[in-house]
């Protein structure tokens, strides 16, 4: 177990490029549903979506599963720990909100928004809430 603290070094960091990608996206998009298609406003954002996406966010999400998993099995506790499993869950539906991401910097990119700029707002807070719950079962371990 040396590399458990290089592992886990390694996971924290990843942790930290993919939340704030999983905040700052979210953002942008707020900003870009209020400029036009086709605007020199909308081009630049389209441009930084894509680059955020490619190059953090996707990138810090297979990064954070692949260490975690290893640490959750090397541990022990993939096995054992039930705050893990409610921690996977959770994981999962962060995935899940990155994937939701994904398609919508997509449809911005092929000028086919439909949603408001309130709804990204909201959207921003998810990662937020999920990222709570998981840093609290990860360090409390209540069950």
């Amino acid at each position: 177990m040396d590399y458990y603290p290089w592992l886990l070094s390694l996971h924290v960091l990843a942790i930290i490029a993919w939340m704030a990608a999983m905040l700052y996206l979210p953002r942008l998009f707020v900003y870009h549903a209020q400029v036009g298609a086709g605007t020199p406003q909308s081009e630049t954002f389209k441009v930084m979506e894509r680059r955020l996406l490619k190059a953090i966010m996707n990138p810090a999400m297979i990064a954070v599963w692949i260490t975690g998993l290893w640490l959750a099995i090397s541990s022990g506790y993939i096995k054992t720990a039930g705050w893990l499993h409610v921690k996977l869950l959770l994981v999962i539906l962060m995935s899940g909100v990155h994937g939701f991401l994904s398609a919508s910097t997509r449809r911005f990119a092929n000028d086919a928004n439909t949603r408001s700029p309130g709804f990204y707002r909201v959207l921003n807070e998810a990662p937020t809430v999920l990222l709570i719950g998981i840093v609290i079962l990860a360090v409390v371990k209540p069950f």
